[in-house]
């Protein structure tokens, strides 16, 4: 394994260096593992791709406006002006880019060249995925069109390769170039499943094309279609539903989103099919952030009357609506109520809303007491949250209801969760310097 390690940073050195392959260096002569080969492929993407923002930041979906459909055309037209360019793109350094494509094009036909190797649907998703996060269409569907002709074509594309591809196109924006894949699995001799429609689906309503989402759900309605819906398919266009009004901040569009949720719960239900302890955690989400807290509560007894037992997640959604309506005893209800039925154990997120509330009202002792708690229970609570409240007992002149070996446990728990968290966000810094030192 640390042999293996070690050909992949060595590898990946000559890469960042922007040195040619074919140059004499420590490389093996006997044939590279396949597993090596992936992991140089799925590593370039990280170490080349990301903006110069992200480096050192956790990968994450969140997003504060929804996604868009992107203009690659646009973009690089803004790119030669030297425009402002917004979305996934912005801030790449396109140099980086362009290094890291070419290498993994060399790469690839290289150990076919110089070792024999014999690629397979591991090898050749990985290097359609670098195209794709790349955002090099017109070479991906060279690439996928060449790997199709080879003899063992159908062993290479497949369709959990095309469904990988979906995905990263419609987390980068190009869902308009995913549904097209799509449509043309049948050209790589491909047959969609239900997790490759789930995933368009998903792609779609990360754009809000919900109108396409609706059409395939409503494809795979169809009686005897080769694919038809399951429970998950449902979940995702009402959370969709849910979280696109929520993005959009306009209250005609979270009353439509949210109405649209509802009726495909209801349709869901219709149709057969039980709802799970996440489809009704995103309704009830949904409902609570929109201040419909009677329909959340229906939710509620419903999921305890058909049998499904709600988790932290749910209790979670009463407690920082409770909090943020000011109704503090009813979140504190709630709270108690999870830790009685053992629903789930109460963390960080469920006590810190209800100790902000209770620091604007004023009930700072009480703020105390569920600090306390929290940190007692095995949670570790935020550094602002602690501050709030230690900063609130000093303006009282009550800095002793906190006690000194206390705070002093909370501080070095604090610095130690900060210490853990720094040696994995900088992982991509930490890599280049390790990689650049190799030889």
């Amino acid at each position: 394994m640390n042999e293996s390690r070690r050909l992949v940073n060595q590898i990946l050195s000559i890469i960042i260096q922007n040195r040619p392959l074919s140059t004499p260096h420590r490389l093996p002569s006997q044939p590279i593992p396949i597993h090596t080969v992936s992991e140089v492929l799925r590593s370039i993407p990280r170490l080349l791709f990301p903006s110069t923002r992200s480096i050192g930041r956790q990968t994450t979906s969140r997003r504060r406006t929804p996604l868009r459909q992107r203009n690659l055309a646009d973009e690089s037209t803004k790119l030669r002006s030297n425009f402002l360019l917004l979305g996934p793109a912005a801030h790449r350094d396109q140099q980086q880019v362009d290094l890291g494509l070419d290498s993994a094009i060399e790469f690839f036909f290289w150990v076919e060249s110089q070792f024999c190797f014999a690629h397979n649907e591991m090898t050749c998703r990985d290097m359609a995925l670098v195209f794709a996060r790349g955002n090099r269409l017109i070479p991906l569907w060279e690439f996928l069109r060449e790997m199709a002709k080879r003899d063992n074509g159908a062993d290479l594309v497949t369709t959990s390769t095309i469904t990988c591809l979906i995905k990263v196109l419609g987390e980068e924006g190009l869902v308009n170039e995913a549904l097209n894949l799509f449509y043309r699995m049948n050209k790589y001799h491909c047959k969609p499943d239900v997790y490759a429609y789930n995933t368009m689906i998903t792609a779609l309503c990360r754009v809000g094309n919900f109108k396409k989402a609706r059409f395939l759900l409503q494809q795979m309605e169809l009686p005897g279609f080769m694919c038809p819906p399951d429970t998950f398919t449902y979940t995702i266009l009402i959370s969709s539903y849910c979280k696109h009004g929520m993005q959009t901040g306009c209250k005609k569009a979270i009353r439509r989103r949210l109405w649209e949720a509802n009726h495909m719960f209801r349709l869901m239900r219709f149709n057969g099919f039980v709802p799970d302890v996440v489809t009704y955690n995103a309704l009830i989400d949904g409902c609570c952030k929109t201040y419909r807290i009677e329909r959340a509560l229906e939710l509620f007894k419903d999921m305890n009357k058909r049998g499904c037992s709600p988790n932290r997640v749910t209790y979670n959604s009463f407690i920082r609506y409770y909090s943020a309506v000011n109704e503090i005893d009813k979140a504190v209800e709630m709270l108690r109520k999870m830790k009685h039925l053992r629903h789930g154990t109460p963390t960080s997120s469920s006590f810190t809303p209800i100790i902000h509330a209770l620091c604007e009202g004023g009930m700072v002792e009480q703020a105390r007491d569920f600090l306390v708690e929290m940190f007692d229970g095995g949670s570790v609570p935020r550094e602002f949250t602690y501050k709030l409240v230690r900063d609130k007992l000093r303006s009282l002149e009550k800095p002793d209801l906190l006690d000194g070996n206390l705070c002093q446990k909370i501080e070095s728990a604090v610095e130690n969760r900060y210490q853990q968290v720094v040696k994995v966000k900088p992982v991509m810094i930490r890599e280049k310097l390790f990689l650049q030192e190799e030889l």
